[in-house]
C-alpha cells in the first residue's frame, strides 16, 4: 500500500479509537479541551513512533518468551523521556494531563501495534505504521477535544491561541466537559462516522 493509503486507513477506515475501539481510557480522560487532546495526540505519536523503530530493529534479538516484556521497557523509556521534557518544557500541559501521561506506557494501541507489526517487520514500514497509527489517535483526541471543549466551555482554542481561547457559545452545557459528557461526545462521533462509512459502503 502507498503512504495515502495507509494513512486513510490509519486515519479513517481503520482508526484505532473509532473503528478498532482500543484506546478509550485516555480518549475519554484527556478531552476536556483541545490543547490537552493535542497534546496527548502529539505525546503518544511520538511514543508510537519511536518505539515502534527500535522495537522492530530489535525483533530479531528478543527472546519471544519475554517479548512483552521487552516492548514494555522499550516503550516505558519513551514515555518517561516524553513525560520530563513535557514536564521541563510545557508544565502546564505536563500537570493537566497529569497520571495519564506516564499511562502511555500501558496504551493498548502503542502496545497492540508493537505486537502485531512492528515486531514482525522491518523498521520504515514499522515507523510509517506508527505514524499513521498515531495520526488516527490524534484525529480522534482532536475531535473529541473540539467538540467537549466547544459545547462544554464554550470556548475553542483555551490554551492555545491565549489562555481563554476564542468564546463562541455565552452559555455552554458544562456536563460536556464531566464523565458523562465524554461518553455522549463519544457515542454521537461514533454513530455519525458509522452512518458515513455506512453511505459510502453503499455506494
Amino acid at each position: 500500500m502507498s503512504f495515502m493509503q495507509d494513512l486513510k486507513s490509519g486515519v479513517l477506515t481503520d482508526n484505532p479509537v473509532f473503528m478498532q475501539t482500543i484506546g478509550l481510557c485516555p480518549t475519554l480522560a484527556t478531552t476536556t479541551s483541545l490543547s490537552n487532546a493535542i497534546g496527548m495526540g502529539v505525546a503518544a505519536t511520538v511514543v508510537l513512533v519511536a518505539s515502534n523503530i527500535v522495537i522492530s530493529a530489535l525483533r530479531k534479538f528478543i527472546p519471544d518468551k519475554v517479548r512483552i516484556a521487552a516492548f514494555i521497557t522499550i516503550i516505558a523509556a519513551f514515555v518517561t523521556i516524553i513525560d520530563l521534557s513535557l514536564q521541563a518544557f510545557i508544565p502546564s500541559l505536563a500537570a493537566s494531563l497529569g497520571l495519564f501521561l506516564p499511562l502511555i506506557v500501558v496504551n493498548c494501541i502503542i502496545l497492540g501495534r508493537a505486537e502485531a507489526y512492528a515486531s514482525k517487520n522491518k523498521v520504515l514500514p514499522s515507523a510509517i505504521d506508527g505514524i499513521v497509527m498515531g495520526l488516527g489517535f490524534t484525529f480522534a483526541l482532536v475531535l473529541m477535544g473540539f467538540v467537549r471543549e466547544l459545547l462544554g466551555a464554550g470556548t475553542i482554542g483555551a490554551g492555545i491561541i491565549g489562555e481563554k481561547g476564542i468564546q463562541l457559545i455565552s452559555q455552554p452545557a458544562v456536563m460536556m466537559i464531566l464523565p458523562a459528557g465524554g461518553f455522549l461526545a463519544m457515542g454521537f462521533i461514533f454513530a455519525a462516522l458509522q452512518k458515513i462509512m455506512a453511505g459510502k459502503e453503499d455506494k
